[in-house]
């Protein structure tokens, strides 16, 4: 009886110590991982559709961590807090903010962590917030779902309009397009040479075009250069007589500035005597014409011209 008891006792204690060193050993690995790894918070102001416990979570595309819990926030229930376990050599730092994606095709939402410039500080914890908080930014999945309404509408409105195109009077008026083109395309390889006949001579005539165009630029070019040169000469020509009617007048300023004395007595006294002297000069002209008159009506007596034939008797 007694060596009954001894051998529970042993076993007891042996199983105690046991236990107490899987404890200590479980302590130690929780104390290592702990150290090993950092919690966050990310507030989320979107449906975290495809995101769960075990979620990855990736540092510009490389993993860091994962999701070890998702709860809606007790003040709003419209946001989502997540809290992800990080890597503790992640570089975790106060610029640091984090937004949905997709992995792939597979609808697996994942969270993306970005920034983090080297001068900006460590996201550490604070007494309002022990467990340091990432700010989020809207994801391109989040405005993908919330457009979906619009696309869908957007969609339905295209095979809406896909189908009245192809409505069966579009369809054979189509089908009639085609017949006509192909009529004619059997019209113009029936008259195959008459098309190419006519396309050589307008060729033919689009060169002659050509050979006279440049004619007339030749000779609109020789034109326009006589005419230059024709102004030229013309305008030389001008400016060499306008330059003499300059000096023409010039002189004769000068002449009459210099004479202006005896301009003004002749103008005086002289002009006033002009008068019967025209009138003097007009009588003696006329007498000098009647004498001139008769002087011509004598001239054949004189000159022996037209005298009167002698009569001879027969």
């Amino acid at each position: 009886m007694e060596t009954r008891a001894h051998h529970v006792l042993i076993g007891a204690f042996t199983i105690g110590v046991f236990l107490l060193a899987l404890g200590f050993v479980l302590w130690m690995s929780k104390s290592s991982v702990d150290q090993r790894f950092n919690d966050y918070e990310i507030v989320f102001t979107e449906a975290v559709t495809g995101l769960s416990v075990g979620g990855l979570v990736q540092y510009n595309g490389i993993k860091v961590g994962e999701v070890s819990a998702l709860k809606l926030a007790p003040d709003d229930p419209r946001k989502v807090i997540a809290r992800v376990r990080l890597d503790a050599a992640a570089p975790v730092r106060q610029d640091t903010r984090a937004k949905l994606g997709l992995q792939g095709v597979t609808g697996l939402a994942f969270i993306q962590l970005s920034g983090g410039a080297p001068e900006s500080p460590p996201l550490l914890p604070t007494p309002e917030h022990p467990v340091p908080l990432i700010p989020s930014d809207e994801s391109a999945l989040s405005k993908l779902l919330a457009s979906g309404t619009d696309v869908v509408t957007s969609i339905n409105d295209v095979l809406l309009r896909v189908n009245q195109v192809l409505s069966d009077e579009n369809i054979r008026r189509v089908g009639a397009t085609l017949q006509h083109v192909d009529e004619l395309s059997g019209a113009l390889a029936g008259q195959r040479q008459d098309v190419a006949t006519t396309l050589n001579q307008l060729a033919a005539a689009t060169g002659e075009l050509k050979h006279t165009l440049n004619t007339l630029g030749s000779i609109a070019n020789s034109a326009d250069t006589l005419l230059r040169e024709d102004a030229r000469t013309m305008l030389q020509t001008m400016q060499k007589t306008l330059a003499s009617v300059d000096k023409l007048a010039a002189s004769t300023g000068a002449l009459v500035d210099s004479n202006r004395g005896a301009i003004n007595q002749f103008a005086s006294q002289d002009l006033r005597q002009v008068g019967p002297a025209i009138i003097e000069l007009r009588e003696t002209l006329r007498s000098l014409r009647q004498v001139s008159d008769k002087f011509g009506a004598s001239d054949s007596l004189l000159l022996g011209r037209d005298q009167p034939k002698e009569f001879q008797p027969k």
